[in-house]
């Protein structure tokens, strides 16, 4: 999945440069087990010098781990990148015991792959031992599970996504701040209405093409995609015959919508759209300074607008509504959502795992899970924190995404996905420029997904 920026928290120095990321990889060069007492925690750090949530929360568990383990230590190894360049980044670190940290910060939509590559260590010995682990809901723990059975992951929260819109423009626009979209139909109507009423403003955007990564596959064409058909069967892989499915009309729907944003000027220019940083301009100036209309994107939004992020916005909860995506044509459920999340996981050259896995049962105490869910804008994956009404109180929407994880969906990641995503995004940007259409477009990824999925492809 696309990564969550990250927010205010008390603050680390910056440890990495834009300059010193490049050479991330020689940053365990010693080898990760070159200090029987020490612990190397490899994570990513947000591309946005002002946000520093991980880096704050990673600080605290530092101190914490070091306090209770006497003679032991933490070196945190932060990755600035972005989501495409950490993956790769990763996995170059991952190949050699030199290279690798003992603790890493894995992207659930990748794990899979990674696990097929031999690059992580099964985790279940540790897991029967650890009495929280009862705590985690049972979808999040099959996130992080491989397609052996075992576990390589230990989730540090999920992810939903709806529409978040500007009850200010909604004004204008003549629309209700009640707003709640019961089609596709609904929601393209009221961008329409913003661009004739409010000149000067983005009416919708929905992330597409490439360099937007994940979130243009996630946050745009899954959220499309898996609200086409009834509702019950999965639109992008078929479990029963284990193969990907192309050529259906969902598929061609679900680009139609992209297309027709573009198309008729209702999403932000394309040169904007394509712009690698789309997440931080988004999240940074668009919203905050009141020049986008709808937002189609995730439940980790107000950690950008958090004190001390750079982006302060203490107003939103009050100027934002929010709402469901609604299925294509209101069809039950009426609504959808999908949801991903990140993991930590020991490497399988990890010179340290049974040290890394002690850091992970310091991180993952109920209180400290808690403070991580609500400071990084995050949906609980432990049943004790989602109980708690502290929780549910902590931040305004985190109830709203958290009600969204009944409609959730989890997408099919297996070690195709990343590149089944990376032909979605190619098709999507296909449309968005209009060099393609969307017969054109759904063609060509048909073609790319045999080739992904070395033709294990289904038509429906």
């Amino acid at each position: 999945m696309p990564v969550r920026p990250t927010a205010a928290f008390p603050l680390l120095p910056v440890l990495l440069t834009t300059a010193l990321a490049a050479t991330a990889l020689t940053a365990c060069g010693s080898g990760s087990g070159s200090s029987p007492d020490t612990v190397k925690v490899s994570f990513k750090q947000s591309t946005d010098n002002s946000i520093k949530v991980m880096d704050g929360y990673l600080a605290d568990i530092k101190k914490q781990f070091e306090k209770k383990y006497p003679g032991k230590k933490v070196e945190l190894i932060p990755i600035k990148a972005p989501d495409s360049e950490y993956y790769t980044k990763v996995q170059q670190m991952l190949r050699s015991p030199k290279t690798a940290p003992d603790l890493v910060y894995e992207d659930t939509f990748l794990i899979n792959s990674d696990i097929t590559s031999g690059y992580l260590k099964p985790l279940d010995p540790y897991l029967a031992k650890w009495p929280d682990w009862k705590q985690f809901i049972d979808t999040a723990k099959n996130a992080a599970k491989g397609e052996d059975g075992r576990t390589y992951g230990v989730p540090d929260g999920t992810d939903t996504r709806g529409l978040w819109f500007d009850k200010g423009i909604f004004k204008k626009a003549g629309l209700p701040a009640t707003w709640q979209p019961k089609s596709w139909d609904d929601v393209l109507s009221a961008a329409r209405a913003i661009k004739k009423k409010v000149p000067g403003v983005t009416p919708i955007n929905v992330y597409t093409g490439k360099p937007a990564g994940e979130a243009a596959t996630m946050q745009t064409f899954e959220m499309l995609l898996y609200g086409t058909g009834d509702g019950t069967s999965d639109p992008l892989y078929d479990r029963a015959s284990k193969k990907w499915i192309a050529g259906s009309r969902g598929f061609r729907d679900a680009l139609s919508f992209v297309h027709t944003v573009y198309r008729e000027k209702l999403g932000p220019d394309v040169s904007t759209a394509l712009d690698p940083n789309i997440q931080t301009i988004v999240a940074g100036d668009l919203l905050p300074k009141g020049k986008l209309g709808i937002a189609l994107d995730g439940s980790w939004l107000p950690q950008a607008w958090l004190k001390g992020s750079g982006h302060e916005w203490h107003e939103w909860s009050s100027e934002l509504g929010l709402a469901p995506m609604p299925t294509q044509h209101g069809q039950a459920p009426g609504k959808v959502s999908m949801s991903g999340g990140w993991t930590w996981a020991v490497p399988a050259k990890a010179g340290n795992p049974d040290l890394a896995f002690d850091f992970i049962r310091t991180m993952q105490t109920k209180a400290n899970a808690e403070k991580w869910y609500v400071a990084n804008s995050g949906i609980a994956v432990r049943k004790d924190v989602a109980s708690d009404p502290a929780y549910a109180k902590a931040q305004p929407g985190i109830k709203f995404f958290t009600d969204l994880v009944a409609s959730t969906h989890y997408r099919p990641a297996y070690p195709a996905y990343p590149k089944v995503s990376t032909a979605i995004q190619e098709a999507m940007e296909g449309v968005t420029t209009g060099d393609t259409s969307v017969d054109e477009a759904a063609s060509g990824y048909d073609d790319a997904l045999k080739d992904a999925t070395d033709d294990q492809v289904v038509r429906k």
